[in-house]
């Protein structure tokens, strides 16, 4: 009987340290300090400038991300048409910020923000915060249609560009193996859909490619039979550009080789057919969607914080609606004002803007100055369409063919993360120029479609 207590009480005792222990791994392990903590999510363009801007203030910064890399998404597509190796656009977080005393990363992903508590849940722990600014920008939205969610090609992250980069090659190796007419003419049709500045670069890139690199990879092919398709639901490509930029776009797209389909949307895609709302259909086995973006929200926010286009709505000093201590900033975040009734475009130099101004307030805040308001300062748009041809408008000028492609390639390679970074990307694009070739042409990881 006593030897049955004895067991009864060590099993109660060892489930006790079990469940203090549990207790103990449900805190992110960050030091406790008596200076503000500012918890930053996401480490994408605004993220990564707010947790720089507050390097010398007397603060705690906290920066969480789901991947442990910042990503230069304007040269993604560069990477899923072989021209960059992913190490060449993304940047580990850690190593940015080496040095950075009041600096504090840790890898995991935001499930709710409890603000009545001031605290954070995420898959790694849960974390207490002074100050939060959110920064998760956005993903790829396809409008709540599931065939293009489960068969067509996103290219919003450093993993789904290699995973395009893989579909094209792997395309092409089927392509040399089929009999089939008909399949061989489907693998080797590529689907852009999306006339912005994503879908017309792309399209351009593949264009490049087939033009100029795979035809000598692949000699059995008859080239003639590779077709590059963008589509537009709209009239007009880069609708945020102005007229004269548009039609120039077109005229680049044209000149490669490139089909552009304008009033014309895809209605269903099966990973094999895409069908368009005329009822025309089109066989390919690579369509990639570039047609919209949706922000990344997470639970927790008050319901009116969140307005009608599914942004985090946000007042003139980038505090979220209804929370003193919560900003939003980015592609997540929407402000209206008299010139953006609908936000503000949701591109890099917004939410770098605003990551500025969140850090100056947050400075103002604890010496308890006047805040300053957000006033979007635009300093141009400029997007690529191949070798030699770019499109640039800076207020009221604009410029094209070769100028503006030089003064594309000048701010991406200012704007890239790491000397290193840029020198490799500089090299790289010296060599394609030269020899019309792009060594990225690697199927280091099959791409398999879900089922």
């Amino acid at each position: 009987m006593k030897q049955s207590v004895e067991t009864l009480a060590a099993f109660i005792l060892l489930q006790l340290l079990i469940s203090n222990c549990n207790i103990c791994t449900m805190f992110i392990n960050v030091p406790e300090v008596k200076v503000p903590r500012i918890v930053i999510i996401g480490c994408g363009f605004g993220g990564l400038e707010l947790a720089k801007q507050l390097r010398k203030a007397e603060v705690q910064i906290v920066l969480l991300d789901k991947n442990n890399y910042h990503t230069f998404q304007p040269l993604l597509y560069q990477v899923s048409t072989a021209g960059l190796e992913a190490d060449s656009i993304a940047y580990p977080i850690r190593k940015i910020f080496k040095g950075q005393k009041n600096f504090h990363f840790r890898m995991g992903e935001v499930q709710q923000i409890v603000s009545e508590e001031n605290k954070l849940i995420t898959s790694i722990g849960e974390l207490k915060y002074d100050y939060l600014v959110i920064a998760t920008g956005s993903t790829t939205n396809y409008f709540g249609i599931k065939d293009f969610e489960q068969n067509a090609m996103p290219m919003k992250s450093v993993t789904e560009a290699l995973d395009l980069r893989s579909l094209i090659l792997q395309n092409f190796e089927k392509a040399l193996l089929t009999k089939d007419l008909h399949e061989q003419e489907a693998l080797m049709t590529f689907v852009v859909v999306g006339g912005g500045p994503t879908g017309v670069e792309l399209a351009g890139a593949l264009c490049e490619l087939k033009k100029h690199v795979l035809p000598n990879d692949y000699p059995e092919l008859d080239f003639r039979k590779m077709r590059v398709i963008l589509i537009e639901n709209g009239g007009e490509l880069l609708q945020a550009m102005n007229e004269t930029n548009r039609k120039r776009a077109s005229t680049y797209l044209e000149e490669l080789g490139c089909e552009v389909w304008l009033n014309t949307g895809v209605v269903k895609y099966d990973g094999t057919i895409a069908e368009t709302k005329t009822g025309k259909q089109l066989r390919t086995s690579g369509l990639i969607w570039a047609a919209g973006i949706k922000a990344v929200l997470i639970d927790g926010l008050n319901k009116d914080s969140i307005n009608a286009r599914e942004r985090i709505s946000i007042d003139e000093y980038c505090k979220v609606k209804g929370h003193e201590n919560i900003f939003a900033i980015g592609d997540v975040a929407c402000m209206v004002q008299e010139k953006y009734p609908n936000g503000h475009p949701q591109i890099a130099p917004v939410a770098i803007q605003q990551a500025q101004l969140v850090a100056s307030n947050l400075k103002k805040t604890f010496k308890q100055w006047t805040l300053n308001k957000f006033n979007y300062f635009d300093k141009g748009t400029m997007a690529t369409v191949g070798r030699n041809r770019a499109v640039v408008e800076v207020g009221n000028i604009t410029f094209g063919r070769l100028f503006g492609w030089l003064a594309w390639m000048g701010l991406h390679l200012m704007l890239l993360v790491g000397f290193r970074n840029r020198v490799v990307v500089f090299i790289n694009w010296v060599w394609s120029y030269i020899n019309y070739d792009r060594n990225m042409r690697l199927i280091i990881r099959p791409f398999v479609r879900k089922k």
